[in-house]
């Protein structure tokens, strides 16, 4: 419990002392924002900043600070650690510098702001990349709300996991993993609608609603644990008591990389460097920059901190002794683990609260996801998004790839899914520590720059190590070459900012 509450204390001190730190290096000022400049009606819509605020943490912490800190918590309660530290010195630092670039910059995506501090390779390939990894995103957040809500209505009508005689539970003649396909059709509807729609029509409204319910969520199920903790039923563990690796399959599962892909949008995401634009479009004044982006993720840090904790505490043994093992036979980060931990810790409310927080909040995450994609083509392509038909164009094509692969399995979607968020994290952040030294001063980027290195080893290593990437090095070789080529992009950041050349421009 003290981990816990300390770790929630150095988040929001995060917030109060090295987020205020982080606003004064980028220096923001008084100069008119894209939507005051030349408001659209659709993309760029001057939005309040307590409801920029709600909309940006709800498109940033859908399923991922929920789903990815459970499963990060296997391997122990060091994950704090990176949840933690990660949020306030790599995540919150990445959102806010794209978020206040995408300004400074019209409102421009991610990938175009790329381009402008890394050159033209590095533009091409952010927009590829970025645009592949927002239609993972947004079938991430369409296949597991709907495996959640399938979950919910076939369980919730029979009253068990399955029938009599071993039968899967069923409602209206269709089982579970039916219900998972028609609802995963419902929801694509709906973004559908919410890709195209003017910002301000459907997002502006419901967003801060749900954004709410899923801090509600939060601290309902952060309560519980701790209670639980108290009265001895559900212990937690502490850092010191579980500072090893923990995973029951240690041997083949490396605390390093595998945590620090695994627990992506709870510390550092790429997802939300395509994210912060969108908000980017929407503030009035730069001064609201700090709030918005670096605080919705120091929000999003608590959220993935207790639900790592919660996830420990609730699949703990009860005899005693401390162990992640029941937590990896649920699956980690899912369906069925947000279920019980919600029902288990929050009785009948808390079924409410799982369709409130874990369905339509990550809903409202992969339906921005697919808007985010629409409008960085129409940045690649120079397409002008005032009218329909245009939308329509990119929209469609966008909406059925995302229905395509929402037939992969979805574990698989998701490593991939981790692994592009912390490798678009890392490109983000070289391109911010670029804008700083060259705009504010020469040694002012390695706020961006030092954790720009760490996340190069972190992608770099398990691209080298992990199954999907096919390469499956010695594990040795991938340590090594992870950190070869974070030192390499280091020296060449190093050479390029107090190079003669660099210090006229």
């Amino acid at each position: 419990m003290y981990s816990f509450i300390g770790g929630l204390v150095l988040l929001i001190l995060g917030y109060m002392i090295y987020g205020a730190i982080v606003n004064k290096v980028f220096g923001p000022d008084d100069r008119k924002t894209p939507c005051v400049e030349h408001p659209d009606g659709v993309d760029f819509v001057p939005i309040s900043a307590g409801r920029a605020f709600l909309i940006q943490l709800l498109n940033i912490a859908g399923l991922g600070p929920i789903f990815g800190a459970l499963t990060g918590a296997i391997w122990g309660p060091q994950v704090y650690l990176w949840i933690v530290f990660g949020t306030i010195f790599a995540g919150a630092v990445h959102d806010y510098l794209v978020g206040m670039l995408s300004i400074r910059n019209d409102g421009a995506s991610v990938s175009e702001i790329t381009g402008k501090y890394l050159g033209g390779f590095m533009l091409q390939v952010m927009r590829l990349f970025s645009v592949v990894l927002l239609v993972m995103v947004g079938v991430v957040f369409m296949v597991g709300p709907a495996g959640l809500l399938a979950l919910m209505i076939t369980q919730g009508t029979s009253g068990a996991v399955g029938a009599a005689g071993g039968a899967p539970a069923t409602f209206m003649g269709y089982s579970a993993g039916e219900w998972t396909k028609i609802l995963t059709v419902v929801i694509l509807v709906y973004y559908f609608l919410a890709t195209l729609l003017p910002i301000d029509k459907v997002i502006g409204k419901i967003y801060p609603v749900f954004g709410l319910c899923l801090i509600f969520m939060a601290i309902g199920i952060g309560g519980m644990t701790v209670y639980n903790h108290l009265q001895g039923t559900k212990p937690m563990i502490e850092l010191w008591e579980g500072l090893y690796n923990m995973h029951p399959k240690a041997d083949s599962m490396p605390i390093w990389p595998l945590m620090f892909i695994t627990v992506a949008c709870g510390a550092i995401s790429g997802f939300h460097a395509t994210q912060s634009p969108m908000m980017a479009r929407c503030l009035t004044s730069e001064r609201q920059g700090r709030f918005v982006f670096y605080g919705a993720m120091v929000a999003e840090g608590i959220i993935a901190l207790i639900w790592a904790s919660a996830g420990i505490a609730f699949y703990n043994a009860t005899d005693g002794s401390f162990s992640t093992a029941g937590l990896l036979a649920v699956g980690g980060g899912n369906s069925t683990s947000v279920y019980q931990i919600s029902v288990g810790l929050l009785g009948p409310i808390g079924s409410i609260l799982a369709l409130l927080g874990v369905v339509a909040c990550p809903i409202t995450s992969g339906d921005t996801a697919f808007r985010s994609a629409r409008l960085t083509l129409a940045d690649w392509f120079k397409i002008d998004q005032k009218g329909m038909t245009p939308r329509l164009f990119l929209a469609v094509p966008l909406l059925a790839a995302g229905y395509a692969i929402s037939f992969l399995d979805y574990g698989i979607v998701w490593r991939y899914f981790s692994w592009s968020n912390q490798t678009l994290a890392m490109i983000a952040l070289w391109a911010g520590a670029v804008y700083l030294c060259r705009n504010v001063g020469a040694g002012k980027g390695f706020i961006a720059a030092i954790p720009a290195t760490f996340m190069s080893a972190v992608s770099v290593t398990y691209f080298c190590i992990a199954p999907e990437c096919y390469l499956m090095l010695d594990r040795t070789l991938a340590y090594g070459i992870g950190v070869a080529v974070a030192v390499v992009f280091f020296a060449i950041y190093w050479i390029r900012v107090y190079s003669p050349e660099s210090k006229k421009a």
